[in-house]
């Protein structure tokens, strides 16, 4: 069995199991199934070091820019349906993120006390959800993860929230659900629009000496989807060989024998549809696919395409199976689509084809499909103006969930929106470029604002998540390669990868807040910031963890907020010095409100609010989770780039650069014509054209008066 296949499901679907395992524990034993909660959340984390850091067959390698440890399993053939999953740049430190914060979030989960088996058992769901949703490559499984989470969140609050909580889990589950539904209604148009016969096209047409901007290898499609195309792939990635069959000879299947030999050469059998390849040793791949090309009955019957790595030379033998030519119109183009919901595929096919540019309502088709994905994904950032169900959903849900909520769910909107929408639907990202870079300041002004109003501690650290995503969004958004800056994508590099890192920072500062709000809640009962005070005397581990916490969500230099919104800060420079000020200016904000309330429940005057006699020093639990918390938040801004940017470094800078090369390419050009078409002459020379000076006259003279 592949091991990426094994690991990668295991670390996805352990905590399912250990979800049916306490279905099996009677639910008066807690400790058990709180034990069983914890084990399972631990070996989660475990199990992606060991598959990540560990085991030499699935290292991430952070030199490699493409996916690592893919594996593609047919799970639903008839419509091409994969069980299709890898990690890169991108994904990577979110799995992981995912894995730290749920095993804390366990940790916490000590001060839930009624319903035990339940809360256990939908807590594990709701992290293969949210893991499902990081590694997932096939759009439709990356839907399904992206639903499973809805329900055990849904129920989180609704049973075990605060006192508004069945409102507030239905606000969550409604604004979760319309982001769904223009999801899905965009899954259906890229995928009844897309065609892999017409990217196949493409591929071959590439020249093997150009950029070779589609990288077939690296798409990963499924056995049955290669043989309907007529494709095989020998080796993987660079060390690979692709053939990709003519329509002579399709009617019978072309078996393939790889062989050691002195020199590289291809041999081609007609009688028996048979292709000998013998490799020298350290073979190139390109070597391999020039020999097959140069060999003319080869030629005849299929094209190769080859990498720069090296093709293994172990014996081998591969059968591609008779496949049905397709039939196309009187421009050549396929009529009969394969249709497919594979991300890699889809971002080929909205970069390198026009499968997505069919005008619908004056626009093209991926335009409004970004469209509509954006506002699927911001709901869950979430952004103004869809961003109101965020403080009920944090200040109803308990300090658990509310750590989850901040430190992972939030960050699948950003994900989502960089892994599908800019890559899928560059058009629509392109042309609403200010429109995402000014939701992102607006959210950070707004949220900021928002914060500064509250009297109730844990919505005032909610609407801080929704000042500190804007950045997020800000980030993504800032498309500074143009043709104005001659298409460097080097700011806009630094943007995504400022982007990511607060993704990663926010992650764990917020996921601190609401913990330290957590704690003092359990004691007092409530969240009045009128009512706090002096908590620094009878609590000063608390306070002092706190007070870490804090200052790395206000962004203070070495801890784990600053990186990010400077990186993101200085991309937008190039892009609108006007959007940098401002969100330059929102440091100031978020300092103000961060301090003042520091100040009104640590350092204030003498706590003036019920419970005084519950507050009680925090506790060995406390003090471990707080304190794993802030570690990390310290080690984030010290060491940014060894503990986090070098991970993402290689996947963002191709994928900017990928884009930056198609904004010259392809959308400059179309402005070009568009612009062209716009100042040529609209009105043709005609018979009467005589008449028109005397009309030119009519207005002219008009106008002069």
């Amino acid at each position: 069995m592949d091991p990426a296949l094994l690991l990668l499901s295991l670390i996805v679907f352990l905590p399912v199991i250990a979800a049916i395992v306490i279905a099996f524990i009677p639910a008066n034993q807690v400790d058990g199934i709180r034990y069983v909660t914890l084990a399972a959340t631990a070996a989660v984390l475990a199990l992606c070091g060991f598959v990540f850091f560990g085991n030499q067959g699935t290292n991430y390698d952070i030199a490699q820019a493409q996916m690592q440890d893919t594996f593609n399993v047919g799970w639903i053939p008839s419509f091409d349906i994969e069980y299709y999953m890898g990690v890169d740049g991108i994904s990577f430190p979110l799995v992981m993120l995912t894995a730290f914060v749920s095993l804390l979030a366990c940790g916490a989960s000590w001060s839930i006390t009624k319903y035990i088996k339940g809360y256990c058992i939908l807590f594990l769901l709701l992290e293969t959800g949210m893991l499902g949703v990081f590694m997932a490559l096939d759009f439709f499984l990356f839907y399904v993860f992206w639903e499973v989470m809805l329900l055990p969140m849904y129920f989180l609050i609704g049973v075990w929230g605060g006192p508004r909580k069945e409102y507030a889990a239905i606000k969550f589950f409604l604004y979760t659900l319309l982001g769904s539904v223009l999801m899905l209604i965009a899954i259906l148009m890229l995928y009844f629009a897309g065609d892999l016969q017409t990217l196949k096209d493409q591929y071959v047409a590439q020249a093997d000496d150009a950029e070779r901007p589609i990288r077939w290898s690296e798409l990963n499609l499924g056995d049955a989807v290669n043989a309907k195309l007529g494709v095989k792939t020998l080796g993987r990635g660079d060390n690979s060989v692709v053939l990709i069959r003519k329509s002579e000879g399709a009617a019978r299947a072309l078996e393939v024998k790889v062989a050691p030999g002195d020199v590289t050469a291809a041999n081609f059998d007609a009688t028996g549809n048979v292709l000998s390849l013998m490799l020298a040793k350290d073979a190139k791949a390109a070597d391999v696919a020039t020999a097959i090309n140069g060999n003319a009955a080869a030629a005849n019957i299929v094209v190769a395409k080859g990498g720069d790595g090296s093709l293994s030379t172990a014996e081998q033998a591969v059968s591609l199976p008779a496949f049905k030519v397709p039939t196309r119109d009187a421009n050549g183009v396929p009529v009969e689509k394969v249709h497919t919901f594979n991300l890699l595929a889809l971002a080929a096919l909205g970069q390198h084809t026009k499968v997505f540019d069919g005008v619908i309502l004056g626009r093209s088709l991926q335009w409004w499909a970004f469209l509509l994905l954006f506002i699927g994904f911001i709901i869950k950032v979430p952004s103004v103006p869809v961003h109101t169900w965020l403080p009920d959903a944090h200040v109803e849900a308990p300090t658990p969930i509310s750590m989850i909520l901040a430190g992972v769910l939030l960050k699948m909107g950003g994900y989502g929106i960089l892994r599908i929408c800019y890559p899928i639907c560059p058009h629509g990202g392109y042309d609403l470029m200010w429109v995402v870079c000014s939701l992102g300041v607006i959210s950070m002004v707004y949220g900021a604002f928002a914060a500064l109003a509250q009297k109730d501690f844990k919505r005032m650290v909610a609407y801080s998540s929704v000042s500190h995503m804007g950045y997020v969004l800000l980030g993504i958004g800032v498309w500074s390669a143009t043709k104005g800056n001659a298409y460097v994508a080097d700011y806009w590099n630094m943007g995504v990868q400022g982007a990511m890192f607060q993704m990663i920072g926010h992650g764990v500062s917020s996921a601190g807040m609401f913990f330290m709000v957590g704690i003092i809640y359990d004691r007092v009962h409530h969240r009045n910031l009128e009512e706090f005070g002096g908590l620094f005397g009878k609590m000063p581990v608390y306070t002092a963890m706190a007070m870490g916490l804090f200052f790395a969500g206000l962004g203070l230099p070495a801890l784990c907020g600053f990186i990010g919104e400077v990186l993101v800060v200085l991309s937008v420079w190039k892009f609108s010095m006007l959007l940098a000020v401002v969100s330059a200016a929102v440091v100031i904000l978020t300092a103000a409100y961060i301090l003042w309330a520091l100040q009104r429940v640590y350092l204030g005057a003498e706590y003036k609010g019920p419970h005084g006699d519950h507050i009680t020093p925090s506790n060995g639990r406390e003090n471990l989770i707080g304190i794993t918390l802030l570690l990390f938040a310290i080690l984030f801004g010290i060491m940014p780039y060894q503990t986090v940017l070098k991970y993402m470094d290689k996947t963002i800078t191709r994928q900017t650069s990928d884009l930056a090369k198609w904004t010259r390419d392809v959308k400059q050009p179309e402005l070009t014509l568009k612009e062209q078409e716009k100042t040529a002459p609209t009105t043709p020379p005609t018979a009467n054209a005589a008449l028109q000076p005397a009309a030119v006259e009519v207005v002219s003279s008009g106008s002069d008066q």
